[in-house]
């Protein structure tokens, strides 16, 4: 299961992403979005576990948990939608 992790802390990185949910079980993997042109981080992130009942035991036991000083918010990522790029020259 892909789940979307947002209001993290700008300090969070991969791995300490990856720490936070290895709690409740496998993780495949942890990626915290990043600036394209700064590389700092964006305050959000995407965790995908293979197994579900750990997934979901991951989202009741960290959403709205406070890490760094932010109440982090955990669900079920949303698949990516194309985008309307009405932007064409």
């Amino acid at each position: 299961m892909n789940m979307y992790v947002s209001n993290l802390s700008f300090n969070t990185n991969d791995d300490a992403l990856k720490q936070l949910f290895e709690k409740f079980g496998t993780v495949s993997s942890a990626k915290v979005i990043t600036d394209r042109e700064t590389g700092r981080s964006r305050g959000f992130g995407f965790v995908e576990m293979a197994n579900d009942t750990e997934a979901n035991a991951a989202m009741s036991g960290l959403n709205n948990t406070e890490v760094e000083g932010r109440a982090m918010s955990v669900s079920v990522a949303r698949e990516k939608q194309p985008r309307n790029d009405s932007r064409r020259w």
